[in-house]
């Protein structure tokens, strides 16, 4: 095999010139070798081919070009260099590493990790001793992969945030119950295959749980109740920034799953549904010192993690045992290299980053003012277009929902969750705050320039409750996850309104089910970029389990039956997502200014009590109402938007509430009371009598929308 000395750029393996070109990062490292498989399981590789300091490095870039080397050839590196975990140095040059920059690895087989320690698991030393025995048999190999695909044209398609509605869902778990009738159920296959339920649903955006290569038996615990041994299901444990996960590919695992990756984006696209990734740059798979080494511990430890004072132990920021260095220039070189490569090559339209205040630490794991990969991710000509979405926390106390740097940057806005939840509870002094929510969350985001849709707002998300678990838990279960129930959130905002999980009892029931419709009519006609979780428009349940991490199996997977049990609330929710995006009055790109001193002009919002009476925000209630004005000049849309009247009533008795007059020449329609069974609960035109009324009765726990014509 003729070789070359090769490149330093770009990194990872690079089909060129009749081989392939192929580069890695280490500026500790005394040696490195490229080991290449022909098989996905051997033990040792068929050929080494050892890079020479001399000839193949380029400062701290490693790299070699071997001549007829084709795609779906497998690979991994050894690399050698000081053993000194108490300098944050962990080489073992007889363990085989991923590398960081591989566009795929092998599936279709259960890792076994037990052989990738650098240090002896049985010395008393720990991880002070040194492992002089190693095979590769138990890890997935990088796989050379072409680019080339048959896009058809297909590009990302960026919708702006104002207009989208997120649906976020977890690729396996959509269609992996046998409920979802598709042919290849679990995979990117099975996407496709669902896109027409999404298409009817009506959502602009799926918002995948992450994707990214994952070890899903990495948990040694099982089911206290079946015996089943327990999956990482969610993926929050990254191997590969660049490589879609392969058991998700119906078509085979070696490479397959990155085409098959590219055709569902390709179809999402053609139905005209963008894509969005959970993404996990916060730390990886690899744990804390004790943890295997078959990645960035091994190809050079001091550079890509965060490590403490002493530096034999790891900065812990994620909870998950390490943290990475993200604003060292050489993760923060392979963080952008990662977004580029999803964005130009496979075609996502935005980003979710996972715990993402810890982009905004320095070495020594403290917040910076102006951290330098926020700011560049944000200011980056390639991803102008691409949405960017914070998870504006992070496990070490940081808390920066609000106050996110960069400045394009949308948020999950907890503080919608929460506030939401605890005024549909009932919960005293909590009517204010929802009312901040439905208006975009001024508080927050006002202050910094930034909008209304920045704030994305959400009652539900993998972490935590179904919303149908929302109304019939009021405390976690979460016995199965064999944690003895200390993980997950204790405080849910939650009520089970008299049984805790199912109920017979119709009442029960009936007020549940208004519960569901109350959450969702307030978060579609909330200011913001509303996220709804997958399956709450049909009543998913997790039996009460709110962290569900770690459930492969039916309890997260989407039981499509429901969709029948539970129609009207399905019916409901898609009524609710065309009546948001067909109406620009809810997709104002500008916080509402309320009285406005020029008497020329009216409010573009107005509150009112019960009584209509304009809000005294220091005694209300737990009923409010509100009247949006829809007029062009307010909303800055093409054409006039109807005027609207809504009342929220979260007390446990019913009102009669004072409506006021609608504009001159119209009439009120109401078009929602969510207390109504099916089809009278949604009117979307308002096609009935016009409402002549002054004042409405009003159920308790329910919302009446009003628009004028």
């Amino acid at each position: 095999m003729r070789r070359e000395t090769g490149r330093p750029s770009p990194l990872g393996a690079t089909i060129a010139d009749g081989g392939v070109q192929f580069a890695i990062f280490s500026r500790n490292a005394t040696s490195v070798v490229l080991c290449l498989f022909d098989d996905p399981r051997q033990a040792e590789p068929s050929c080494e081919i050892v890079l020479a300091k001399e000839t193949n490095r380029t400062g701290d870039v490693w790299h070699v070009w071997l001549e007829g080397v084709q795609a779906g050839q497998l690979y991994l590196y050894r690399v050698d260099g000081p053993y000194e975990p108490e300098a944050g140095h962990r080489f073992n040059g007889n363990l085989y590493l991923v590398d960081p920059y591989a566009k795929g690895l092998t599936g279709g087989f259960q890792w076994e990790l037990s052989r990738q320690f650098g240090y002896d698991p049985a010395s008393a030393e720990g991880d002070l001793s040194f492992n002089t025995r190693a095979d590769a048999s138990g890890i997935p190999r990088c796989i050379v992969t072409d680019d080339a695909f048959d896009w058809q044209g297909d590009r990302p398609l960026n919708y702006p945030l104002r207009k989208s509605v997120i649906y976020e869902t977890h690729v396996k778990g959509l269609t992996a119950h046998r409920s979802a009738g598709v042919e290849n159920p679990g995979t990117y296959r099975g996407v496709t295959q669902q896109i027409p339920y999404l298409v009817d649903l009506g959502i602009t955006s799926v918002e995948f749980l992450p994707v990214h290569e994952f070890n899903e038996w990495e948990l040694n615990r099982s089911n206290p109740r079946t015996g089943e041994r327990l999956r990482n299901y969610w993926g929050y444990s990254t191997v590969g920034f660049f490589a879609p996960k392969a058991s998700y590919s119906a078509s085979g695992q070696n490479g397959e799953q990155v085409v098959e990756f590219k055709e569902m984006v390709r179809s999402l696209h053609a139905a005209g549904i963008e894509v969005i990734l959970d993404v996990v740059f916060n730390h990886t798979a690899e744990g804390n010192e004790y943890g295997p080494t078959f990645s960035f511990r091994g190809l050079d430890n001091s550079i890509y993690y965060i490590l403490e004072e002493n530096r034999r132990r790891y900065g812990d920021y994620a909870g998950c045992g390490n943290t990475l260095n993200c604003n060292h220039p050489v993760m923060r070189s392979l963080i952008m290299d990662s977004l580029h490569y999803w964005v130009v090559e496979m075609h996502v339209d935005g980003f979710r980053f996972d715990l993402g205040s810890i982009l905004g630490r320095d070495r020594h794991g403290r917040l910076m003012e102006n951290p330098p990969v926020i700011e560049r991710i944000a200011e980056d000509a390639v991803l102008r277009e691409t949405k960017l979405i914070a998870e504006a926390w992070d496990a070490g106390g940081a808390y920066q929902v609000g106050s996110f740097p960069g400045g394009r940057w949308a948020e999950w806005n907890d503080r919608y969750r929460d506030d939401t939840r605890r005024f549909w509870r009932g919960d005293a002094g909590y009517t204010a705050p929802f009312a901040t929510r439905i208006a975009g969350s001024s508080d927050l985001y006002l202050r910094d320039g930034r909008k209304p849709f920045h704030s994305v707002n959400f009652v539900t998300c993998h972490d935590g409750f179904t919303l149908a678990d929302v109304v019939s838990y009021s405390r976690k279960h979460n016995r199965d996850n064999a944690e003895e129930s200390r993980d997950g959130m204790n405080e849910n905002h939650s009520a089970n309104y008299g049984v805790e999980g199912p109920a017979a009892d119709p009442s029960v029931r009936t007020l549940r089910l208004r519960q569901q419709k109350n959450f969702l009519t307030s978060l579609f006609l909330s200011l913001g970029t509303p996220m709804l979780l997958g399956g709450d428009e049909f009543g998913r349940t997790q039996a009460g389990n709110n962290n569900a991490y770690c459930q492969d199996n039916e309890v997260s997977w989407f039981d499509y039956s429901l969709t029948e049990r539970n129609r009207d609330l399905l019916e409901f929710t898609k009524k609710l997502i065309r009546f948001r995006l067909s109406h620009q009055a809810f997709l104002r790109p500008e916080f509402y200014r309320g009285t406005d001193t020029d008497f020329n002009r009216m409010p573009d919002i107005t509150w009112f009590n019960e009584h209509g009476v304009e809000v005294d925000w220091s005694t209300v209630g737990r009923t409010l109402s509100l009247r949006i004005d829809g007029s062009q000049a307010e909303i800055q849309a093409d054409r006039d938007d109807n005027d609207f009247f809504v009342i929220y009533n979260a007390s446990a008795t019913s009102v009669r509430v004072s409506v006021t007059n609608p504009p001159a020449g119209k009439q009120w329609h109401r078009v929602i009371d969510t207390s109504l069974p099916a089809p009278d609960d949604f009117v979307p035109r308002g096609d009935g009598e016009p409402f002549v009324e002054t004042h409405y009765p009003c159920t308790d726990r329910s919302v009446v929308v009003f628009l004028s014509r």
